[in-house]
């Protein structure tokens, strides 16, 4: 069984073919009673289901304490329950310890961590990282500020751009022919907030130094498809819970523990792993070492629900039916005139696509034809989708589905773009 792309999901002998995600299950997502709406921006965030809901309102309205700050039972039992929860996300994305396992404030919170923790403690001058400009924001910007953070304290480190091939997924070649000797990061977008290509790095293996760790940016893909990190051969993949049906303000970030003795704490203070010595600090180890200060401990009880919920359903026929929604959209706007795709499942030579969508239309800007959308009531992206260094004004229109979404909202939203194409016309 191929732990990364749902498409290969049905191996004889080693898993059935995924069931159906229920019709139903839309019923337990409060904020989509309305049926005149149409939700097609869960690569911003994904909507709640009712569970979520309920942990989050039950931590604040009933036995609200700080885990593990005090003796009495409610904190012990929250202490155990977080703890619970490390274990069970561990599991979840294939982590081989829950002490790699680590909660922070979300995605874009987990990747300024690795800069600090792990770049700031090893990075020498000459050192290089590989990095995607294109990439969310989220996965620029912290090396860029790393960059030049080392460059005051007179280590020049380099950053090497490399890019995306015509299906959205990561230049290998490319990232090949930048890979040398002082390359000591590859980080990459493990599916893309705006091509949808699905990048494993697997043609990277046998051909690169092991010594080079690599990063995923995982905050489109968890929740959306089973995630391996350990098949993905990470050293450290950040996630966002808001993504996967969590509550915002949570994110997982897994640290390989080949990595744990090279980290540095970058919130010091409050329960942060580390203590004062007359020698110094002293780190008491991982993962309280990178989780200085309280755990957004209703975001965290928001997680094992949404688990709940994704293991009930099974991630395999998530990943299908995102794949069956992303097909159907792509067979459906071929046919509207004036309508082009970025790079992306559109352009692949075989049927994959992963939920995610965007376009152009010819003769209306991004912004007019996402109001114009919006109006008919579908809810969409529009913009740049904090690609650093875009022009929002050329921007694009982006469609992302999720378990809740349906053949007729798809096929909806086609004839939606069609008529707007055919009125320009």
């Amino acid at each position: 069984m191929h732990p990364l792309r749902p498409e290969l999901v049905a191996v004889p002998g080693t898993r059935h073919a995924p069931t159906p995600v229920p019709g139903t299950v839309r019923d337990r997502f409060p904020a989509l009673a309305d049926p005149g709406v149409v939700y097609l921006d869960s690569a911003a965030t994904t909507q709640k289901p009712d569970t979520v809901i309920a942990a989050v309102t039950g931590y604040l309205s009933e036995h609200t304490a700080n885990a593990g700050r005090g003796s009495y039972g409610w904190s012990t039992t929250l202490a155990a329950r977080i703890a619970a929860i490390r274990t069970r996300a561990a599991g979840f994305l294939g982590a081989r310890h829950p002490d790699e396992i680590v909660f922070t404030g979300g995605a874009t919170a987990a990747l300024g961590a690795i800069a600090h923790s792990w770049g700031l403690a090893v990075l020498d001058d000459g050192d290089e990282i590989l990095y995607n400009p294109a990439d969310h924001a989220a996965n620029v910007l912290p090396w860029l500020h790393l960059r030049d953070t080392l460059a005051r304290f007179g280590r020049r480190i380099v950053l090497r751009p490399y890019g995306s091939t015509r299906t959205g997924e990561a230049d290998v070649d490319d990232i090949l022919a930048q890979v040398g000797p002082r390359t000591r990061l590859i980080t990459t977008s493990h599916l893309h907030h705006v091509y949808g290509g699905l990048s494993t790095l697997e043609e990277l293996r046998g051909r690169i130094d092991p010594a080079i760790a690599l990063c995923f940016d995982c905050a489109q893909s968890g929740g959306h498809l089973p995630v391996d990190v350990t098949a993905l051969d990470a050293d450290f993949a950040v996630f966002a819970g808001h993504k996967m049906f969590g509550a915002p303000g949570t994110g997982l970030l897994y640290c390989r523990r080949r990595v744990h003795d090279r980290l540095r704490p970058f919130l010091p203070g409050g329960h942060s792993g580390v203590r004062a010595t007359e020698a110094g600090l002293l780190s008491t180890g991982m993962p309280e070492l990178l989780e200085g200060g309280t755990h957004n401990i209703p975001g965290i009880l928001s997680l094992a629900a949404a688990f709940d919920l994704l293991d009930e359903l099974d991630l395999f026929a998530v990943a299908a039916h995102n794949r069956q929604l992303t097909l159907r959209l792509i067979e459906g706007l071929r046919t509207v005139p004036g309508v082009e795709f970025l790079p992306g499942p559109a352009h692949a030579g075989c049927a994959v696509g992963y939920g995610i969508v965007s376009l152009t239309l010819d003769g209306i800007s991004a912004a007019d034809l996402g109001f114009v959308l919006t109006e008919s009531g579908f809810l969409v992206r529009t913009g740049a989708h904090c690609v650093p260094g875009a022009d929002p004004a050329a921007g694009s229109v982006r469609v992302s589905t999720h378990l809740y979404n349906t053949l007729d909202e798809i096929d909806r939203f086609v004839a939606c773009v069609a008529g707007i194409a055919g009125h320009g016309r």
